[in-house]
């Protein structure tokens, strides 16, 4: 009986060997190993807000651009500058769009023998001032880039002022087409060499997208002649300034858009027949600066990269 039993068990491992493999295949299958990649960094998109916002107009067509803005009307004898548009208060001029963006709208029609309608335009003031010893006051914006045509997003004080001796602060202007930002900063007179400090800024592409600007300023306690600013373009500091002596304090300071045409600035240049468009995505008054608040301006102010810009 002993080989029985020898062939049984041989028999019974050939059996086993058999379903091993069976047994195998109905196992779950396991996921293949995977690389580690660590989720992409969380941006904040062009504009965001940080903080608390104090003020921001309302981009609605069913919001009339006049609940926020004084719009100015006229010549004035071409605005210091020789300049050659008419502002109106006309809605072909100044508009909301339907998807939330603030149109200021240049016309120039050269045939036109009216010099009231030759050239068109709008100079926005803000109802609101900065009102604020501290804050950020930013906006995204697409400028028409043309000869004879000079965009401007800048600051004021409130009226009535004596300029420049109350302080200008221009934010964010280009004109001629020549693709770069002309950030300034005025006061005192004319004949004082401490009167203002300007910087350019390059910027290739900015006919073809709307581009991030950043006005911070700390002024304590809202004394005149005290504090410190800092301009932004795309989240970069391109100008630092002290705020001057015998300045308004930034707090009485107000917004202004426009879309200038011709004049000193321009060269004398004439703008070709069309219309040109300057597109406000956002604008809006925070209380600190993305990427950091107010420790990464103190650390953009202390930085010598930072330029103070020039005084001529």
């Amino acid at each position: 009986m002993a080989w029985k039993d020898h062939l049984k068990r041989l028999k019974n491992e050939f059996e086993n060997l058999i379903a091993e493999p069976q047994a195998q295949n109905q196992q779950p299958q396991q996921p293949p190993p995977q690389a580690y990649a660590p989720p992409p960094p969380q941006q904040q998109p062009m504009g965001a807000q940080p903080g608390h916002v104090y003020w921001q107009p309302q981009f609605r067509p069913d919001n009339p651009v006049s609940n926020d803005w004084d719009a100015k009307i006229g010549n004035a004898d071409g605005w210091g500058n020789q300049e050659l548009e008419y502002y109106t208060a006309d809605q072909q001029n100044a508009f909301y769009t339907p998807d939330g963006k603030l149109v200021l709208r240049a016309i120039a029609n050269n045939g036109n023998g009216n010099p009231e309608q030759k050239y068109t335009s709008a100079r926005l003031v803000s109802r609101q001032t900065l009102s604020r010893d501290q804050g950020v006051l930013t906006a995204v914006i697409l400028s028409p880039c043309a000869e004879g045509i000079w965009p401007a997003f800048w600051l004021l004080p409130q009226e009535p002022f004596s300029w420049p001796t109350d302080g200008e602060i221009d934010i964010a202007e280009t004109w001629n087409g020549d693709l770069e930002n002309h950030t300034c900063l005025h006061w005192g007179q004319h004949h004082e060499a401490e009167k203002h400090r300007v910087l350019g800024t390059r910027i290739p592409d900015m006919q073809y997208r709307p581009v991030k600007y950043d006005f911070a300023w700390v002024q304590p306690g809202g004394e005149a002649g005290q504090g410190r600013m800092i301009w932004y373009i795309d989240g970069r500091p391109i100008m630092k300034a002290e705020i001057p002596a015998g300045t308004r304090p930034v707090r009485d300071m107000t917004v202004l858009l426009n879309v200038a045409m011709g004049g000193n600035v321009c060269g004398g240049k004439i703008p070709a027949d069309g219309y040109y468009d300057m597109v406000v995505h956002t604008l809006f008054l925070g209380s600190e600066p993305e990427y950091g608040g107010w420790h990464r301006f103190d650390a953009d102010w202390g930085n010598p990269a930072t330029p103070l810009g020039n005084t001529y």
